[in-house]
């Protein structure tokens, strides 16, 4: 298959911004780029479509593009990673790809919500994390998550999520998904 440049380009941001950043930390005992290769890797292994795959990937970029800094929770701030995440991803990929991703966050706080035992699974960011973002969900807010086409993707999206926090795991690295990247991007013909 031959590739248009675009898609080439944009892939080649996306590599270029998690070398530069991937070593940011965030709270958690792993990097950006361990974090996102790791979440990967458990969507591959429990047989994720494509889409979902890359979204494992890509789901924390707004981390590394949020301008408040990798302590953002430290200063009691909730920089909404996941919204600029999706933005900035919908510029070249579809729906499959960046729904999940903008509603990771809300999965954590329906999962929290439904599930006590969740909570206790949860790394200290991720907890400092959630009360930032609002804690566990409503009855009202369970309903429109629920209600979410994406919903069930990005539930799936937040276990490999928790899943990805392995200090020192070895999977493979992010330029192993660079095809499939660029398939997703041609796929969805927006660059």
């Amino acid at each position: 298959m031959t590739f248009r440049p675009a898609a080439d380009a944009f892939v080649a941001e996306l590599t270029d911004l998690f070398t530069r950043l991937g070593g940011l930390r965030y709270g958690e005992g792993v990097t950006q780029m361990e974090h996102a290769v790791q979440t990967a890797h458990h969507a591959k292994l429990d047989g994720a479509p494509p889409e979902l795959i890359a979204a494992a990937l890509l789901h924390d970029v707004g981390h590394m593009m949020q301008k408040i800094g990798e302590h953002a929770a430290d200063l009691g701030i909730d920089a909404r990673h996941e919204h600029i995440s999706a933005g900035y991803l919908a510029r070249a990929f579809g729906p499959e790809v960046t729904e999940p991703i903008r509603l990771h966050v809300a999965a954590k706080r329906y999962r929290v919500a439904v599930d006590p035992a969740y909570h206790e699974r949860l790394s200290p960011a991720s907890l400092q994390s959630l009360a930032l973002q609002g804690g566990p969900m409503n009855a009202t807010e369970i309903e429109t998550f629920l209600a979410d086409p994406a919903a069930q993707a990005a539930l799936r999206l937040r276990e490999y999520d928790e899943a990805g926090k392995a200090p020192d795991a070895e999977v493979a690295g992010f330029e192993t998904y660079s095809d499939l990247l660029r398939d997703l991007v041609q796929q969805a013909g927006r660059t």
